[in-house]
């Protein structure tokens, strides 16, 4: 069992960010080593609760006590086994996750929660390293083929799962290379895309097929698509972000997030010396303070930008759990991620009016402090001003999959909220078409979209075989735990 004084004898500690001043010059991810003395003691705050809250924050089901224990024993191996047993892809999991898991933490209840992240992104790296992650092609196969729309992490979740199962599995990415905003949005500093590569490198030696630069609607009909393939899964993703129609919207200069971050991607794998939207020596405006916007900070600031602002329309969030956000929620408290350590100023409570420019390039906008009543921002008179900006990035959240050719080549509905309608095990109307992740969900968390990838993978197994052994943690219609 674990150390049932574990907590007592320590207390929460991270891993130290690279300083600054250095880490800004590169794209490198920003954490430094983590002891493995350190890990070690770390895990053992953890205290095995009789009731591990951290499962019902976690939609993976990961079995948290279990692998902290391991670690605090220094069985590393047993640990990457208990694992992977529920989750595909730790090492994206462990360094992009927000950690819901530590939120419902039952330690966080009077005291700082486990450091779970870290620990589960130390368990797989030293699985890499130790060469224990291996492919597990299947020892026969059912003769069932399944297409994969989308390789985001609920696409290559189910992919995987389906392979071992022994489908043949193929993936349908519309980019260039797989990955979806692993590949193209999330920044280097936050994940080398190294992790990405040796993890695909895994699937396609278990049997699965990637097939880039293929959209589906216009390259291949879907009609095409499903006569090919025994079942279909869609797992496009939720990708239209949220806009902002303000007068001056059209103004060259204005992007959304996902025109600006995956340019800075190319230029790592290569494709561009420098980005066509680059900040250095600029004035640039985030409007979104969110996770997205966050990833636009710290890529202008690699580039060089003369400042950076980010803008959010809700008040300053407390630091501490707010009484009406109580454990094991995940609480709306204000965070220091490693980009806004490295510069910008956050302004909270504030609305664009309007987008000014001059000879239809963007020089600025115009802003209005906001207070909140009865759970509507109403503008303060007189507090209108002007901040200077030559580009602008749009990181207010994505509002739905887009209005690509295949959902109606497919006869696919969508809800009011434009996600694609689904059943509690993730079949649409259309016989053998499954929707799994964003797609279906609406924005959400890298780990609720590896989970419904899991559970739809298990899903089209039944359908396809009469019957499944695959995990299937959690039904379409599952929410996060709330107040």
């Amino acid at each position: 069992m674990a150390d049932p004084r574990g907590f007592l004898k320590a207390g929460r500690q991270l891993p130290t960010r690279r300083p600054v001043d250095v880490r800004i010059q590169d794209w490198r991810e920003v954490y430094e080593e983590f002891p493995d003395s350190t890990l070690r003691t770390q895990a053992a705050r953890c205290m095995d609760c009789g009731i591990p809250f951290c499962h019902n924050g976690c939609p993976l089901g990961n079995l948290i006590p279990e692998w902290n224990d391991l670690t605090r024993r220094g069985d590393w191996h047993a640990a990457i086994e208990r694992l992977h047993a529920t989750n595909n892809f730790p090492e994206f999991t462990g360094r992009l996750c927000p950690a819901p898991c530590e939120t419902a933490c039952v330690l966080g209840i009077n005291q700082d929660p486990v450091t779970i992240k870290q620990v589960e992104v130390s368990i797989i790296d030293r699985a890499w390293e130790s060469g224990w992650v291996t492919p597990q092609p299947p020892e026969r196969l059912s003769g069932k083929t399944v297409a994969v729309v989308g390789s985001g992490p609920a696409g290559l979740a189910a992919a995987q799962q389906l392979a071992r199962a022994g489908h043949t599995v193929a993936v349908y990415e519309r980019a260039d290379r797989i990955g979806g905003l692993l590949r193209y949005g999330i920044p280097e500093f936050k994940m080398e895309k190294h992790h990405l590569d040796r993890r695909l490198a895994q699937m396609e030696a278990e049997g699965v097929k990637f097939r880039t630069g293929i959209e589906i609607g216009k390259d291949l009909s879907a009609d095409d698509l499903r006569r090919r393939y025994d079942a279909v899964l869609i797992a496009a993703g939720s990708t239209i972000g949220r806009d902002l129609p303000v007068p001056g919207r059209e103004l060259s200069g204005v992007y959304q997030a996902m025109e600006y971050l995956p340019l800075a991607n190319r230029v790592q794998e290569g494709d561009l010396e420098d980005s066509p939207i680059h900040a250095g020596g600029k004035h640039v405006v985030v409007i979104g303070g969110g996770d997205t916007g966050a990833d636009c900070l710290g890529t202008a600031i690699r580039q060089g930008a003369a400042s950076i602002t980010q803008l959010e329309i809700l008040p300053t969030p407390p630091s501490h759990r707010p009484t009406t956000q109580p454990w094991p929620t995940y609480p709306m408290v204000f965070r220091v991620s490693s980009a806004h350590e490295e510069g910008g100023d956050r302004v909270y409570a504030v609305s664009t009016k309007r987008f000014l420019g001059e000879g239809g390039t963007l020089t600025g906008l115009e802003i209005v402090d906001v207070e909140w009543v009865e759970g509507r921002p109403v503008e303060v008179a007189g507090s209108e001003r002007v901040l200077p900006a030559d580009i602008v990035t749009l990181a207010m959240g994505f509002v739905g999959p887009e209005a690509d050719a295949f959902v109606d080549q497919m006869g696919l509905e969508r809800d009011a909220r434009g996600n694609l309608v689904r059943t509690d095990d993730y079949a649409t109307g259309v016989a053998g078409v499954y929707v799994a992740g964003d797609a279906g969900r609406g924005q959400s968390l890298i780990v609720w979209a590896i989970a419904e990838g899991r559970a739809a993978a298990a899903a089209i197994d039944e359908h396809l075989m009469g019957e499944t052994n695959l995990p299937k943690p959690l039904r379409a219609s599952a929410r996060p735990v709330t107040a």
